[in-house]
């Protein structure tokens, strides 16, 4: 990991993840797992070969272990968004596939999508 927060991580990747994908990381301190998912992904350099991937987590708090946390971390896993009715978060990714199928974003062809930093 390069950063983390009570929110989320950022890390350093070989190949892009697209965004909202859900992910799971595990080997945690603790030997925990959490669940979260690509908030961004970013090239690092010109070359193409690493990108800085952005990650928000589902459940907020100090999943890395972290002795001495800021105090706004409890906060933070305080002010979690919780809903009972949440799906699971593959089925939100099975959702979304499907709106990027409707109007308007079904004029686009993905095989053609380009990051706007990347030539």
């Amino acid at each position: 990991m390069l950063v983390v927060s009570a929110q989320g991580c950022g890390f350093r990747s070989t190949r892009p993840l697209q965004l909202e994908t859900p992910i799971m990381m595990n080997g945690l301190p603790g030997g925990g797992s959490v669940t979260a998912r690509v908030a961004n992904c970013l090239p690092l350099g010109s070359d193409g070969k690493h990108f800085l991937i952005g990650v928000s987590l589902y459940t907020h708090g100090n999943v890395w272990g972290i002795a001495d946390p800021p105090e706004d971390w409890k906060a933070a896993a305080e002010n979690t968004p919780s809903s009972p009715t949440k799906k699971n978060p593959m089925e939100d990714t099975a959702q979304l596939r499907l709106k990027k199928k409707s109007w308007p974003y079904n004029l686009f062809s993905e095989s053609t999508e380009t990051h706007p930093r990347r030539k």
